[in-house]
């Protein structure tokens, strides 16, 4: 990981040019301005589902191209997701029952990449409005009226071909009552994604999960005993025996019923003397984030500032000492605008209390730490044990950049693996040349810890071409670099929920090598669905992959979250 990153100059973006059909559409939205009064009294949203808290109910998208996310919304809990695809826009399209011969305002609120909002088949003058995207969330406002035989019009929104994904909520066709505009019925929610375990005590474990849509309440199983109900997204178990397992589940419901079940989870309670910190869980697909302790450039942060779609906080990085192998963190407080060591303790328990893991990360691009000899290995193991008691961490990261002993670095993860026991977490970032062969250094560690290894996020950038697993040559910034590569390691030995796809955040937070998230989303659905590859396509699917990570919690705070935003929702809907 680059700690310097960010000093290059970045290219000149432009907005593509969308010819002269766009510029009729807006100049149509501004003709009409003149039609549409005040809403009277007795308006009503004419709109079915106008905040898609049903789902797509009442909805139809082209080519499969919208779905529902929690996050981010405008209001409730669910928001439209629409990604355009080659030749496809992403219009989704609603009709509305309207009056003839009246006036109505149509609005929405977006966000993402390019969004258009508009309707068709007034009977008059049919009206668009658009925006070339915005990292917060904007109001698109527009009026028309309808002829004198009109009944219904057709409300749509797309946004623009090889464009980012756009979010849409909170539609709105407000004017007279058309008589069509009431919510239908509700149905039966889907199951909760993103289930994960918190803190534990000796009695109770603590579990979050992501919000439903349509969702009035969640239903938790305990090994496959209905035992709490809860209407939020966490509930607390008690009454649980200490040092045990347990197999976890929630569903979600509502007046028509319950969902099927979440995938299950285990998580543990505490041994009765007390532990090094909370016992949690990686949830099934993971998105995994490196958090800066220094300033270079990128968004300063505090560790509560990183957004809730990260599942795994590595903390970047440790300090090498004079002692080989050994490690200690020292908090950067003055390149952090003073945020304290008592205010960093208090946001790691806070970020675990709500599901997520921090760990501490080691090495990095000028990370210096070097274990290649027996002492060495015990000194590593006894230091990250000595940061995980003191900080209460919950795991570990190997990003060394300069070097890596698979001998060693085998015998200090399992020392340090049997100081702090099963609950502990292991990640790797090596570099794309590191996990070109079985026979690389980083590979073969990989391998001899696979039993208690939680995932390998290689990087996919600041390498140039490289062999994927069919022997061809790739080049960085592509689907087809990102699968045929992920594919050496898992035809290489790993397990589908040992991998993971490591890219920057924005075009600042690497030299090279940089994806916009779609690409990153059309990866993880390629190697899991076998949907949406390039040029190459795996021979088989992975859908236990891990996830994600990202270079870094900051750069992309730095661009808006839009990285998160985008990919954290897609890897938690993963099969």
């Amino acid at each position: 990981m680059e700690r310097s990153a960010g000093s290059r100059r970045r290219s000149r973006r432009t907005r593509p040019v969308l010819g002269g059909a766009m510029a009729l559409l807006a100049a149509g939205a501004l003709t009409v301005t003149g039609l549409t009064g005040s809403a009277q009294a007795a308006d009503v949203n004419n709109a079915r589902n106008a905040g898609f808290e049903s789902g797509l109910a009442g909805w139809t998208c082209s080519g499969g191209s919208g779905a529902t996310v929690s996050s981010p919304v405008h209001g409730g809990t669910s928001a439209l997701k629409a990604t355009p695809a080659g030749q496809d826009n992403a219009r989704c399209t609603q009709t509305v029952a309207v009056k003839p011969n009246s006036a109505y305002t149509l609005s929405s609120w977006v966000q993402g990449g390019y969004a258009y909002l508009g309707v068709s088949g007034t009977g008059t003058t049919d009206v668009s409005t658009w925006t070339p995207g915005s990292i917060a969330w904007t109001r698109l406002s527009t009026g028309f009226t309808t002829g004198a035989n009109t009944t219904s019009v057709t409300v749509y929104t797309h946004g623009w071909y090889g464009q980012a994904a756009y979010y849409a909520d909170d539609v709105a066709v407000t004017g007279p009552d058309g008589g069509g505009g009431e919510e239908p019925g509700p149905v039966v929610p889907g199951a909760p994604a993103g289930l994960a375990a918190g803190a534990a005590t000796t009695t109770s474990v603590a579990l979050s999960w992501n919000a439903v849509s349509g969702a009035t309440g969640y239903t938790v199983y305990r090994d496959g005993v209905k035992t709490t109900a809860s209407a939020g997204t966490s509930a607390t178990v008690t009454g649980l025996a200490a040092d045990t397992a347990y197999q976890f589940s929630v569903s979600a419901t509502n007046a028509a019923g319950e969902s099927v079940r979440s995938a299950a989870i285990s998580a543990r309670t505490a041994k009765p003397n007390g532990g090094p910190g909370p016992v949690t869980t990686v949830p099934k697909h993971a998105v995994t984030g490196y958090w800066q302790n220094f300033d270079n450039g990128a968004t300063v942060q505090k560790l509560s500032d990183v957004p809730a779609n990260y599942d795994i906080i590595a903390v970047s990085f440790a300090d090498a000492t004079p002692t080989p192998g050994a490690v200690t963190f020292n908090l950067d407080s003055a390149g952090l605008n003073g945020y304290t060591d008592a205010q960093f303790r208090a946001d790691i328990k806070a970020k675990q209390a709500a599901g997520k893991n921090v760990i501490i990360s080691v090495g990095g691009e000028k990370g210096t730490v070097a274990v290649n000899n027996d002492a060495s290995a015990t000194a590593f193991a006894n230091s990250v044990y000595a940061l995980i008691q003191d900080y209460g961490f919950n795991g570990v990261d190997i990003d060394l950049e300069n070097g890596l002993n698979a001998t060693y670095m085998t015998k200090a993860l399992r020392q340090l693996s049997s100081q702090a026991g099963p609950s502990l977490v292991i990640t790797m970032a090596p570099q794309t040349i590191d996990m070109q062969s079985t026979s690389g250094e980083y590979f073969k560690t990989a391998l001899n810890i696979k039993d208690i290894l939680t995932v390998v996020n290689m990087q996919y950038y600041n390498s140039g071409s490289m062999l994927g697993c069919d022997g061809k040559v790739y080049s960085q910034g592509s689907v087809d670099f990102l699968t045929a590569l992920a594919c050496i390691q898992l035809e290489g030995g790993l397990d589908a929920s040992q991998v993971g796809i490591g890219v920057p955040a924005s075009t600042r937070g690497a030299g090279s090598g940089y994806v916009a998230p779609s690409v990153v989303n059309a990866a993880l659905d390629c190697l899991t669905r076998g949907t949406g590859c390039g040029s190459f396509k795996p021979a088989r699917t992975y859908p236990a992959l891990r996830g994600a990570m990202t270079w870094s919690t900051n750069w992309d705070a730095t661009a808006g979250n839009a990285w998160s935003n985008a990919v954290g929702p897609h890897v938690h809907g993963l099969p």
